[in-house]
């Protein structure tokens, strides 16, 4: 009897000391797991304190800039790719990108108002990049004031009130590109063929001929084909142009360009950044506002 109480106990005994140590261990695990997430925190934090102060390097360099001259072009320093930079246990990479070398989807409504002139700028942009004409009327519906569909492809309140979730057209102007996944017809495919040739400033801006791709160019000028964009490219890589004048008269016969649509200087900058702080990693952009004096403003910001 004796004998089998003693063994009764010594494993008793073995099972304490087993879930002791199960419970020492989850406790260590615990408090590893616990150390490490705190540790990635602290770097995020600070990788996002270095992001900022990255937006801050972007704003300090297109104020110089501009205090320089009132000419923009991809020979400036502000067009240059960041190399690695180093800071605290971690590096910091960016570029900063000119907008107004992109086609301004806002210039498509003025005063609540379709733009015809900028909607067949559009359009043209469309069918260079080989994508459906109709996404022009979606796009004009998202952004002007009425609710008036376009005749042709138009969408107004009651094609999206139709889509599960339902929701309303903008009926304003584009804060940011991301937006065009709420556009009828703007898939993932379009959105990102579009991209590289978009924007979404405030206002109606102008076309900068000194930072504007091919496919922009022949989309903004009447009658230039996409070869006539690229040789006015290639002349542009050897030697800026020094005013629209100087552009425009460079232009082949038969071309067009509207009033108050091209320009050789830039307001409106974008600027994206990456930071690595030990095992913690942010990426965030910044669209900037360039005044004529003085830092640019930051229209918004996004971590990404």
């Amino acid at each position: 009897m004796k004998t089998r109480q003693r063994g009764v106990a010594i494993v008793l005994a073995m099972g304490v000391v087993a879930f002791a140590a199960m419970a020492a261990t989850a406790i260590m695990v615990s408090q590893s797991t616990w150390s490490r997430r705190a540790e990635l925190t602290a770097s995020h934090v600070q990788a996002q304190a270095v992001l900022q102060a990255g937006a801050d390097w972007a704003r300090a360099l297109l104020s110089d800039d501009r205090r320089i001259s009132n000419l923009d072009h991809l020979g400036e320093p502000w067009a240059l790719k960041l190399p690695p930079m180093r800071v605290e246990n971690g590096e910091l990479l960016g570029k900063i990108e000119d907008q107004q070398g992109a086609f301004n989807l806002n210039n498509l409504v003025t005063e609540g108002k379709i733009n015809l002139t900028q909607l067949a700028n559009f359009r043209r942009l469309l069918a260079i990049l080989g994508l459906p004409d109709e996404l022009g009327d979606a796009l004009a519906d998202w952004i002007d004031e009425d609710n008036q569909p376009q005749p042709r492809s138009g969408a107004e309140d009651a094609y999206y009130l139709s889509l599960d979730p339902p929701y309303l057209a903008a009926n304003r102007p584009l804060t940011d590109v991301d937006e065009l996944a709420l556009v009828r017809g703007f898939d993932v495919n379009v959105r990102a063929r579009l991209r590289p040739y978009v924007a979404a400033l405030p206002g109606s801006r102008p076309v900068n001929v000194n930072t504007a791709s091919p496919e922009v160019l022949a989309a903004v000028i009447e009658g230039l084909d996409l070869g006539g964009a690229e040789v006015l490219v290639a002349q542009r890589d050897r030697a800026y142009y020094r005013s629209v004048d100087d552009f425009v008269r460079r232009l082949p016969s038969g071309t067009e360009p509207g009033a108050n649509q091209l320009s050789v200087s830039s307001d409106y900058f974008l600027a994206t950044l990456r930071v690595t702080i030990g095992g913690a990693q942010a990426r965030g952009k910044a669209l900037l506002a360039r005044g004529a004096a003085g830092w640019p403003a930051i229209v918004w910001r996004k971590y990404l």
